[in-house]
């Protein structure tokens, strides 16, 4: 990346958090700070899928009962964590900023402690640790770029990085058909938009927040807006230099999550493409499980893949299943052929 950029490029992987994005930072702070009060009213929140999570972790780590609101299209193995780490899932409304209306009446109604996914200062304080560790690891960072959605995790980039080095520049990345913040930024007050139709699930966000807004207009360098396609791009090139594939490609797949590092090699059935790469179901050399993974398609740039399609050493974010626990015989038959196929040495070449 650095090589085709024409600079020092890194990358802060929040996808190692325990929920696979940065959002726990700030759940964990908020609810270890509740009162003895609030935690037993619960708490209440609303979100599209990353906050929820958060909010479910800190919840179950606390003994709090966590409700999360989120909108009826919300991406389904979002939901199923957010179930499985404890909490209630509400769908509600079609898009994010409804389901967050749902969570706010319900808040009064019922008296939860109700936590707003940006409007809250100790989510943006826990967030803000990402960027501690930045500085860190790199006191004489130039430029730290963060992606919009609601605000809170570039609010926290901003106020960490430039109290410890006011030089250092930070810049929002925000889609171009969800643009409320930059509208919001640009205006000086919060603009809500009429929709937010990106594919980037994760950030699309109808309307500006107050207390993001504030941090940002004082401390934010800059915000850029993506098309739909360079947003493609952009998953596409990471994927290709850096072999890490974008959190929003894998909601958009709708692919259940799991993490691991091994040689993977693919299956030629059940594939299909996306972007120029195609995606299908991958057994693994290493635990003889079975993984939905992804390859460069034949028209695509090929060089970081082997004889065979063999992408090696790829950090992936997947749904695993046994062969064993295959219920069609010739799938499972298949299943079988392709792990003793992959369980054979690597060849000069890097075939199988």
């Amino acid at each position: 990346m650095s090589e085709a950029l024409g600079c020092e490029i890194y990358l802060k992987l929040e996808t190692a958090t325990p929920i696979g994005a940065f959002k726990v930072r700030g759940g964990l702070n908020l609810l270890s700070q509740l009162s003895g009060a609030e935690r037993e009213r619960g708490v209440i929140t609303a979100s599209t899928g990353n906050h929820g999570q958060s909010i479910a972790y800190a919840a179950r780590t606390f003994g709090v009962r966590a409700i999360i609101a989120a909108p009826e299209g919300a991406n389904p193995d979002k939901v199923a964590s957010m179930r499985r780490l404890g909490a209630e899932v509400v769908l509600t409304g079609r898009d994010f900023d409804a389901a967050r209306g749902w969570a706010e009446a319900e808040a009064r109604l019922k008296g939860y402690r109700y936590v707003h996914p940006s409007n809250e200062p100790l989510l943006i304080a826990g967030v803000a640790t990402a960027s501690l560790e930045i500085l860190e690891a790199l006191p004489d960072v130039d430029v730290i770029v963060a992606p919009i959605g609601g605000g809170s995790g570039v609010s926290g980039h901003c106020i960490a990085a430039k109290s410890l080095n006011p030089a250092v520049k930070v810049i929002g990345v925000q889609a171009e058909k969800a643009p409320a913040v930059y509208l919001s930024w640009r205006a000086g007050t919060c603009v809500e938009t009429p929709d937010a139709n990106t594919w980037a699930e994760g950030v699309a966000t109808r309307t500006g927040f107050e207390l993001p807004l504030g941090i940002l207009r004082t401390y934010l360098d800059d915000i850029v807006l993506l098309s739909e396609e360079e947003l493609r791009q952009g998953v596409i090139f990471l994927l290709e230099a850096a072999h890490q594939l974008a959190d929003f490609l894998m909601s958009k797949l709708k692919l259940p999550v799991n993490e691991e590092k091994t040689r993977i090699c693919r299956v030629p059935e059940g594939e299909f493409d996306f972007l120029g790469y195609t995606f299908g179901r991958l057994y693994s050399e290493k635990t003889g499980e079975a993984y939905w993974g992804v390859r460069p398609s034949k028209k695509s740039i090929k060089r970081m893949v082997e004889k065979e399609g063999i992408i090696r050493e790829w950090k992936k974010r997947e749904y695993f299943e046994k062969p064993s626990t295959i219920k069609n015989r010739k799938q499972k038959a298949l299943a079988r052929k392709l792990l003793k196929k992959a369980r054979k040495p690597r060849d000069s070449k890097g075939g199988y």
